[in-house]
Parts: structure tokens; sequence; C-alpha cells
């Protein structure tokens, strides 16, 4: 993927340090250990007895769940494979030893338990958020064909002069503009590219550099946190708040950049103050020079005439009746009959990213099918638990993990296990804004780990760039992960308030 988009270079050299860490040979050792490990643990929970797990009623079908989401989770936290391939054989667990569609000496209903439904299993790739997500990969190829992103950030960024801390600030806040709609991984190799001549006219003992490359990345986590679509643990997030058979808080598009948005602004101008505080330029003004430009045609202005309607739409959902789901599908039916995207185009869309979340899916409906989240329910008092204790250890539990893992399959993990304690507790929540804030806090959480290099694929760009050490990644990382997290539930828990959502 990201073959059309500025800045493709980076992206292939990122790739190629995980590619080359990832096959080094002195890994082979430590990951036949991790293999070993991964298959004992899923193989004892698999043939432990039933009654072992101190669960009244648990059934040999959900014994096999809970086996194939500890092996998920371990596959997930030790990267042994690529993420999206864990889950690719979640699925196929799922399939052949859970399901109406299974082996038939062992998915036998009166034997075994409540099956799954194959189809509804295979239905997770087709998911209604599935079709959000195409819709944003759509969204951004058509803008990237057109020249569109780059004409846009000329224009975005010409009103912020000559004075090198305010192109600091233009280049934050377009960064995370674009990073709204448009993959942060293709946001941050554009913007990483457009400053490569301000690269050069800085000094090179100056700080001042280092502050402009760090910019990019923290503007683009921070950024995609502002729409459902400009990350997945936010379209994840929204999935659960809104399945119809679980919270059914029904969120639109709208109402998450109504409370979402003036927080990435808050938290750019905050990343924008400490970035010129610890790295302070020495030469204090820039010219800034981004070539390329947009095509001129009817399939320009029709590109940019279905954005602008499609944006339009997604935030006035609940006006016009249209889900957010929906509309995802208008530019993918408009540019397709139009011409403007091709078959070779849909070969840059990200599968592999939804791939990923199609297991964590999975997952979920497995667990609900199954009968084995209402079964924890009962069995786990969850109803005692404190509001404050849940919402301060999912938040921390997702940032530790996002910072060493993808933070889509951290949030693909811990959805579906916080759906069954929401849930579970009820009206309990309602001190800290019920369900909504441990669910969008824990994408916020997500987002808001940006450690170190491998934490997402923005901060792997800008260390591609070598002009980034992993010391002042951690520095900037840690502090805005932690203001960012602590005020993103304080602008979770005012818009339950305001009754915004």
């Amino acid at each position: 993927m990201f073959k059309i988009f500025v800045g493709f270079n980076l992206v292939e050299q990122m790739h190629k340090l995980r590619h080359d860490k990832r096959f080094n040979p002195n890994l082979f050792r430590k990951k036949t250990v991790g293999f070993l490990f991964v298959a004992i643990i899923f193989l004892l929970l698999w043939f432990l007895p039933t009654e072992s797990f101190g669960i009244d009623g648990l059934t040999q079908v959900q014994q096999r769940i809970i086996a194939i989401f500890a092996y998920a989770t371990l596959m997930w936290v030790m990267e042994l494979v690529p993420a999206w391939a864990t889950s690719v054989s979640i699925i196929l667990l799922l399939l052949l030893f859970a399901s109406d569609s299974g082996v038939k000496w062992l998915c036998n209903a009166a034997e075994v338990g409540q099956l799954l439904s194959y189809k509804q299993v295979m239905a997770s790739f087709a998911d209604p958020v599935v079709m959000l997500f195409i819709g944003g990969f759509i969204l951004a190829i058509a803008t990237t064909k057109t020249g569109l992103d780059v004409h846009l950030a000329r224009v975005l960024l010409t009103p912020f002069g000559k004075k090198s801390e305010n192109i600091l600030l233009g280049f934050m806040l377009v960064t995370a503009l674009f990073s709204m709609f448009i993959s942060n991984t293709a946001t941050t190799a554009m913007m990483l590219t457009f400053l490569t001549p301000v690269f050069k006219q800085l000094p090179e003992a100056g700080k001042g550099r280092i502050g402009m490359a760090l910019s990019i990345p923290v503007a683009a986590n921070l950024g995609g946190m502002g729409t459902p679509i400009g990350t997945p643990p936010n379209t994840i997030a929204l999935k659960y708040l809104n399945d119809p058979e679980g919270l059914n808080l029904g969120i639109g598009f709208g109402q998450w950049m109504l409370f979402m948005v003036p927080l990435v602004i808050l938290l750019i101008l905050v990343a924008w103050f400490i970035l010129k505080k610890l790295f302070p330029f020495t030469q204090k003004t820039i010219e800034l020079k981004i070539d390329g430009g947009m095509k001129s045609g009817g399939q320009t202005t029709l590109v940019i005439v279905t954005m602008v309607v499609t944006i339009l739409l997604w935030m006035m959902d609940t006006l016009t009746g249209i889900n957010t789901y929906t509309v995802a599908l208008i530019p993918f039916a408009v540019f397709a009959m139009a011409g403007i995207i091709s078959k070779y185009d849909l070969e840059e869309i990200n599968w592999s990213v939804i791939w990923m979340v199609a297991g964590g899916f999975a997952l979920g409906y497995a667990m609900n099918a199954s009968g084995l989240a209402a079964l924890i329910i009962r069995a786990i008092p969850f109803g005692n638990f404190s509001p404050i204790l849940i919402l301060v250890l999912s938040g921390l539990l997702c940032y530790g993990l996002s910072n060493l893992i993808s933070h889509s399959a951290t949030a693909a993990l811990l959805m579906p296990i916080l759906v069954v304690v929401c849930t579970a507790m009820g009206d309990k929540l309602a001190s800290i804004g019920g369900a909504t804030t441990v669910l969008i806090g824990v994408a916020i959480a997500s987002s808001s780990a940006m450690i170190l290099p491998i934490s997402t694929p923005p901060n792997a760009l800008a260390y591609a760039t070598n002009l980034v050490q992993q010391k002042d990644m951690a520095k900037v990382g840690i502090i805005m992960g932690t203001l960012s997290i602590l005020l993103g539930y304080a602008a979770l828990m005012t818009a339950r308030a305001l009754q915004i959502v």
C-alpha cells in the first residue's frame, strides 16, 4: 500500500526496517520458544476439564473460545507473526472448531453446546465498520491521485508565514487535520516529505530540526482521535458502542467530532508549546516551499464536491438518518462510476488493517453468540468494582500495550472484554460518564501511545529520517501521552455531563 502517496520512499524504508527486525536470524530461537509457549497455553486451556474453570454452565464451545482468545492475546502481544495473520488464524479456528460448519465430530451442538453461525463469523470481514474503513481509504486515494492533498497542504500552511515557531504550529495543525480523514501513515509520509527543504535550512547543531521531525508523528497520532475514521481504535470503539445487540448508544460521526475535535486542537497547542520549549529554534525564520499541485479538470472538481458532501453527511447523520457506514460508500460508488478509482487503486487499500480488525470482531461475536459473555457477567461480580478503578486500569493497560504492539490489536483485544465489564456494571458507570468514557477512553489511550519508534507507524516514519533519537521520542511521548489521556478523560466526562454523547 501507499505506492501512490507522497513520501512513499519513507514508508518503504520503515517496512524494510520492520522486515529486517522480524526476520533477524538471532530472533529465530526466541520466536520458536514463543510459538511453543503459545501452543502449550492454548492446548492447556483447550483440554482442561471444563469444571476446572470454576464457571457454572461452561460448555465445550465456550471453553474453546477462551482458548482461542488466549491464543489471540499472546500472539498479538508477542508479535510472533504480523497482527493481521493472527486475525486470519483466529477466524479459521472459530470456523473449524466452534461453528456450525466446523469439523463434524468436534462440532455436535448436542455435545459441545451452542455453535456459532459460520456466516456470522465470516461476516466479520463485511461488518459495517469495515465499510467505514474502506470509505476512508478511498477518500485518501482520490485526494492523492488528484493532487488535492498537496494543494490543501500548501494553502493551509501559507497563513502561518515564515516564523519558525509558527510554521511548526502550522505543520502540526495541518497534519492533525489530514489525519482525521486520511491514513496516519500516508499523512506522516507526505508531511515529512514537505519538511525536507525545511530541514536543509535549519542548522544541524540546533534542536529545531528534532522538534520539527517529532511534530509530525505527534500531530498525526493526536489528530487521528478527531473522527471515527481517523484511526482503527476509534472505529472499533464506535462499533461496540453502537452495536444494536450490545450497548446500542447510537453515537454518530458528528457527535464524535463535536467533543473530540476541540480536544485535538487543545492537545496540538499543548504539544506545540512543549516541542518549542524542549527543542527551541536557533533560526527564527524559514522559507517554506511545497512542490506539486492539484490537477485541473472535472475529476478533481468531482472529488472536492464528493468529499465535502461526504463529510457533511457524516456530521449530519442524526439529521439525515443516513448512518455513518452507509455514507462511507458514497465516495466509493461515485469515484468508481466516474473512473477516478480503478481496480488497481483498490490495491492501495490497507487490507491488512481490515483483516486485523475483522479478527477482533470475530472474537467479540464469538463471546456474545456462544453465551460466554453472559456467563462471565454472571460469574464475576463486576457490579462491585470501582468505576474509577476500571477507568484507570483499562486506560493504563491500553496505553502500555499500544506502546509495544499494534494499537489496533490492543483495541480489538480489549474492547470485547470492556463491553462485558460495562454491561455488567450498568448504571454504576454513570459517575464517570458511562460506557462511552471507558471505550472511547481506550481509543484515546491507544492514540496517546507514542513513546517508542515501534509504537505507531508515524513514529517509525519519523525515526526512519535519522533526525530523531529514541530518547527524544520517549521524552515527548511520555509527556504528551500522560497529558492526552488525562485531558481526554476530562473531555469525555464533560461531554457526558453536557449530554453531547
